[in-house]
């Protein structure tokens, strides 16, 4: 089904632009994103799979597929460590398909879901980080300085974008069943 739907065009583009702009939002705003000692993550690319998990209707978008890919671009392009994204991704996007199973559909749980998968995409980036000796801060500080200011980016992000993506999603499936 979604190869004849016209979320095969959509979302591939979608998770292309979000992930142009997590890069370009954090050179455009380095003053404001880090700023010494905080800093903040732009993470719309997990924003745009998570939502079109929720968005995605019958049509069942390969979500792990598109996680997995966008894990290598990012790996490559901007963390320069091989394998961290190309696991976060997808465990992410496997986290929110079990969240969404205790959760009803609607925006403040989907918020819910999201701060989780935010809070533990951050934690385990910084575990690896930690682990193999690139990042040097106790958890006190990570989480102070760090998560703190990014779940409070991303869930403007989400409050300012959840309806303009869920719009577009709708009139991509209406389009679809016409």
């Amino acid at each position: 089904m979604y190869r004849l739907s016209r979320l095969r065009f959509l979302f591939p583009i979608g998770l292309f632009i979000t992930f142009f702009l997590d890069g370009s939002f954090s050179k455009v705003f380095a003053n404001q994103f880090f700023s010494y000692p905080y800093s903040m993550v732009s993470q719309l690319v997990l924003l745009w799979l998570v939502l079109a998990y929720f968005f995605e209707g019958n049509i069942k978008i390969p979500l792990y597929g598109f996680a997995v890919a966008v894990g290598v671009l990012t790996d490559l392009f901007y963390s320069g460590i091989f394998g961290l994204f190309i696991v976060l991704y997808p465990l992410i996007v496997w986290l929110t398909k079990l969240l969404a199973t205790f959760f009803s559909e609607n925006f403040f749980n989907t918020m819910l879901i999201f701060f989780i998968d935010v809070c533990v995409f951050q934690l385990l980036n910084y575990w690896a980080f930690l682990l193999i000796g690139v990042m040097h801060i106790n958890i006190g500080n990570f989480l102070l300085d760090t998560l703190a200011p990014t779940l409070a980016l991303n869930l403007v992000y989400f409050v300012l974008l959840y309806w303009p993506i869920h719009a577009l999603y709708g009139r991509a499936l209406a389009k679809q069943r016409s």
